[in-house]
């Protein structure tokens, strides 16, 4: 078990040093190409690898840290249950708007970003709806946890409240990921209609809350029995991921875009990195594993509730 720990640092480290390394090449290289030229051909042929795959290796990578911290955290049957709904309903919600414009508005996928599912989404699109709203969703539950302890309420009305905190931070992400997927100089997918936020559709921001409310609320649905209370040190991974994939995001916008994107950057901090690291911040310093919410916990910043049952392995 000390092994697959170490591994799931190693799988994050690899996952956050790849979207660096792909972010330089956006940021520095590409738009500088006399710099590409003084590259030895070995040098020129590694550039080429990593811009053509670097963006499905970031992706691949982030899903199977998530998925082990998953695994480690929670039990095989409690990931499972959160990642095939993830990506089987992403999935549907994605080709349905590549198709018909629903519920995102009408765009297309460029190239970059993996083999396209029925020629249309790349492989690597589901992967990233699972492991961002993965990630949000554990914040968002376990913040809430505590948040409304003193409700008592049960905890499948806590889980779908989480489900709606969760979405939130997951479009939060989206604020800053689709001007600089879609806006930047190297663009990985298009609009095809005029957006009316900052280049991006209403609508747009509204699919993201339905498709993420509508797989995180089928996970909830799916493992209510399963237990979910975790510590703030198990939520790092999370919470780091998160942190991870806004900063690549946003530090395209801000430098690749003009000045008027701090607007949606901004407002994606205070709805999404802000509420994201008080969740951490105010979650039990130690697991606590039990289906019932927290009711009878000391009123302190570092609440440490008893562990009522073991995690699954």
């Amino acid at each position: 078990m000390k092994r697959l720990v170490l591994f799931q640092w190693f799988l994050l480290i690899a996952h956050i040093v790849a979207m660096v390394f792909g972010l330089a090449g956006l940021v520095l290289v590409l738009p500088h190409p006399e710099f590409i030229a003084t590259l030895p051909s070995f040098g020129q042929t590694l550039f080429q690898l990593s811009m053509t795959g670097g963006g499905v290796v970031y992706i691949v990578l982030g899903a199977l840290t998530v998925f082990l911290h998953g695994y480690l955290s929670l039990g095989l049957r409690s990931i499972t249950l959160f990642f095939v709904p993830a990506v089987l309903l992403s999935l549907a919600s994605e080709l349905l708007g590549t198709s018909t414009g629903f519920p995102f508005g009408h765009y297309a996928y460029l190239s970059g970003l993996g083999y396209k599912i029925a020629g249309l989404v790349p492989f690597t699109i589901p992967l990233s709806w699972f492991y961002l709203g993965f990630s949000a969703y554990l914040l968002a539950y376990s913040g809430l946890r505590v948040a409304l302890r003193r409700w008592e309420m049960k905890d499948f009305t806590l889980r779908l409240l989480a489900v709606v905190m969760g979405s939130v931070l997951l479009t939060a992400w989206d604020l800053v990921l689709d001007p600089a997927m879609s806006q930047a100089p190297f663009p990985f997918w298009s609009f095809q209609e005029v957006g009316e936020f900052f280049g991006m559709p209403y609508r747009n921001l509204v699919g993201w809350v339905g498709t993420g409310m509508v797989f995180m609320g089928v996970a909830a649905l799916l493992g209510r029995k399963e237990p979910l209370g975790l510590s703030r040190s198990q939520l790092t991974v999370p919470l780091l991921v998160y942190l991870a994939n806004f900063a690549f995001g946003a530090t395209i916008t801000l430098t690749q875009l003009d000045a008027r994107f701090m607007i949606p950057a901004a407002l994606g901090v205070l709805v999404g990195v802000l509420p994201a690291m008080i969740f951490w911040w105010i979650s039990p310093t130690q697991a606590a594993l039990s289906v019932e919410p927290l009711q009878d916990l000391p009123e302190t910043a570092n609440p440490e509730p008893v562990l009522s049952a073991s995690p699954k392995r």
